[in-house]
């Protein structure tokens, strides 16, 4: 979200966001946004005006995904549960920021059977703190924007009461491979398009260790119209974003798996477009769109790993790299260098060209136009990529025993232990 909304022009000035190794990733990509690492149940509007250093000024929009389980109680508010105590929370911060709009994302569950008891609690949450939704809501859906990706999310978008709702985005493509029928939307990318360029980590002993390799212009193959917007080798490539200092033919989130040559053979004989038997992993089909990607689950609900899909071409699962390429992350874009972490980043994430539509409408709606910076940001410091549990919580200042039951999950080689000192400096070098 944080990309998107800044691809249509919007500066984004502050994040909340309770797991400190995410917190450090978004800190990285985004250098002037203020990170508040911190439970949002208490965390203030006043205390997010103080950490972007805005004092009084309008804020225009409040963007967020809040988890929730939205089940329904009999006899109870389903916005009372206090598993959804983080919805009430994003209301909350809205008001109190006093924000001219809001953008609210969740999962398509949220609209289906005794779900929509809460759904229609949490907009009327919005009405008694003072803010239409524009109804109906919908349900977009990342392959309609230009995402090689079936992936369905609910939006709710909603204005302060006197100002002007806004409308949701138009469909801009129709999914690759999916026939034309009565629609006159381009075909968008497809999975080839996504990733066909991208060097095979499994030729580069080196990223067995590390997650990133210098490559020769030789060593990557012809770039699709997407990929090259994506590798920011087209004019538009930034949008109305700032540009990041960065080396483009650093391949990055690479790191390989390992396989066993029974599983290779499995994977070889799975069709494309459909699922792997055994491990119940989809194999990506070349002229087609990839499935939803997933984050996996974190410690607390068992520390699964992101399922991620079966490559086309190689008898492999995808790298990290690739499920963003395939998710509509930049290559400048980076994640934590592990690939448990790193999977979860991309699978949590708004696609970022969905992102962007939404926030078009949003920048349409309050009657601006957006410029692009004249200013080339450099990215945070490496270090912040690659930070365990224990050295995240200590660069943040926050309790690690809240953190207990996270595994710590590091690259041979590749992560080592941060001294104090050391994590002092990346601090103050992070915040400026």
């Amino acid at each position: 979200m944080s990309l998107g909304f800044e691809q249509a022009g919007f500066d984004v000035v502050a994040a909340v966001e309770i797991d400190p190794v995410h917190a450090a990733v978004h800190s990285f990509n985004f250098p002037k946004c203020s990170v508040l690492c911190e439970d949002v149940t208490n965390v203030t509007g006043a205390q997010i005006r103080l950490a972007a250093g805005i004092g009084g000024r309008r804020i225009d929009i409040v963007v967020g995904g809040a988890p929730c389980q939205g089940f329904s109680l009999i006899g109870h508010r389903a916005l009372d549960d206090p598993r959804n105590t983080l919805v009430k929370h994003f209301v909350r911060i809205v008001r109190e920021l006093s924000a001219s709009y809001f953008v609210f994302e969740n999962v398509k569950g949220l609209t289906i059977g005794s779900h929509r008891t809460f759904l229609d609690e949490l907009i009327s949450a919005f009405q008694e703190v003072g803010y239409n939704v524009r109804l109906p809501w919908r349900i977009l859906n990342a392959s309609r924007f230009g995402v090689p990706q079936d992936r369905e999310r609910l939006f709710l978008i909603g204005a302060k009461k006197g100002l002007r709702l806004p409308e949701y985005p138009q469909e801009l493509t129709r999914p690759s491979g999916s026939p034309r029928g009565s629609t006159s939307l381009p075909e968008g990318p497809s999975v080839t398009d996504a990733i066909g360029d991208i060097p095979n980590a499994e030729e580069y002993e080196v990223l067995s260790t590390t997650d990133e390799i210098l490559l020769p212009e030789s060593e990557w193959g012809k770039a699709s119209r997407y990929a090259r917007q994506l590798r920011c080798l087209s004019k538009n490539a930034w949008f109305f974003g700032y540009r990041r200092a960065w080396i483009p033919m650093l391949l990055t989130s690479s790191l390989r798996t390992e396989h066993t040559e029974t599983s290779r053979r499995r994977f070889a004989t799975t069709p494309f477009g459909e699922v792997e038997h055994i491990s119940r992993l989809f194999k990506l089909p070349p002229e087609g769109i990839s499935n939803t990607l997933r984050a996996g689950t974190d410690a607390a609900r068992g520390a699964f790993t992101s399922p991620r899909p079966i490559h086309h071409l190689y008898c492999r699962l995808v790298t990290v790299r690739e499920m963003a390429r395939l998710h509509g992350f930049p290559d400048w874009f980076r994640f934590h260098v592990t690939k448990w972490h790193g999977a979860r980043q991309v699978g949590n994430a708004v696609p970022p060209p969905l992102a962007r539509a939404v926030a078009m409408t949003m920048m349409q709606v309050l009657g601006a136009s957006p410029t692009a910076p004249g200013v080339n940001l450099h990215l945070g410091g490496h270090e912040l990529l690659w930070l365990d549990m224990q050295s995240a919580s200590r660069l943040w200042g926050v309790d690690r025993r809240i953190w207990r039951q996270q595994k710590a999950r590091r690259v041979a080689g590749y992560v080592p232990p941060l001294s104090s000192d050391r994590v002092t400096r990346i601090a103050q070098a992070n915040t400026g």
